[in-house]
């Protein structure tokens, strides 16, 4: 499945987090170290699921870049 994961860029490097994963969150100090960490979360987090007979949960998030007058 294919979830969304917001990156945001911080002090020290970049957070990420998916709205469809409550409280699955990860960091990084690169891009590429995030989205490697952030992966490695949420199938650690769907594991988890998994082995406490929980749901899954389904996608449900999606993204859309908004044009404003600045």
């Amino acid at each position: 499945m294919k979830y969304l994961v917001v990156i945001e860029e911080t002090k020290t490097g970049f957070s990420s987090y998916s709205p469809d994963m409550d409280g699955c969150v990860a960091t990084g100090r690169t891009k590429r170290e995030v989205e490697k960490n952030m992966k490695e979360a949420m199938e650690f987090h769907l594991e988890g699921l998994r082995l406490e007979h929980q749901e899954t949960p389904k996608p449900h998030s999606y993204s859309s870049y908004v044009e404003v007058m600045a």
